[in-house]
């Protein structure tokens, strides 16, 4: 999802993307640790789509935009 679609949404929404995407990297480590795991990258971009989503709740927090 992009920036601004992410910007768009409600703060709750956000919340319930944030907690879904941590269900989702902890689900990827565990076929990581398992070897199942065929795209590496996946934990990345999991990693940096938490972040986004860590990043707009402060500043939503903080009144920034």
């Amino acid at each position: 999802m992009k920036l601004k679609e992410l910007r768009s949404l409600s703060t709750d929404e956000l919340k319930k993307q944030l907690e879904s995407s941590y269900q989702e990297l902890f689900n990827l480590r565990l076929r990581l640790a398992t070897k199942q795991l065929v795209n590496h990258r996946e934990v990345w971009r999991v990693r940096k789509h938490i972040a986004r989503l860590k990043t707009l709740l402060t500043e939503r927090e903080l009144g920034i935009r």
